[in-house]
């Protein structure tokens, strides 16, 4: 369980530095003028959404998993 835990918990940081990355790519295109203000932020909202999603798939696998592992 604590194994599948440590795991849970890479996917997440993992998850957040795509985001994180993605946002980067973001401003940058604001920076270059290609996107407006309104883009940045509704493409800000989406990015946030799909992350939050992401987190809980992993935290619903995870608590599947633990389940598992604790019956054996």
């Amino acid at each position: 369980v604590k194994q599948a835990k440590a795991e849970a918990e890479q996917s997440r940081i993992s998850v957040r530095n795509i985001r994180r990355d993605v946002l980067a790519a973001v401003q940058s295109l604001l920076k270059d003028k290609e996107i407006t203000e309104d883009d940045e932020r509704r493409s800000g909202d989406e990015i946030q959404k799909i992350t939050d999603k992401f987190i809980a798939e992993i935290d619903q696998l995870l608590a599947v998993k633990e389940k598992d592992l604790l019956e054996v």
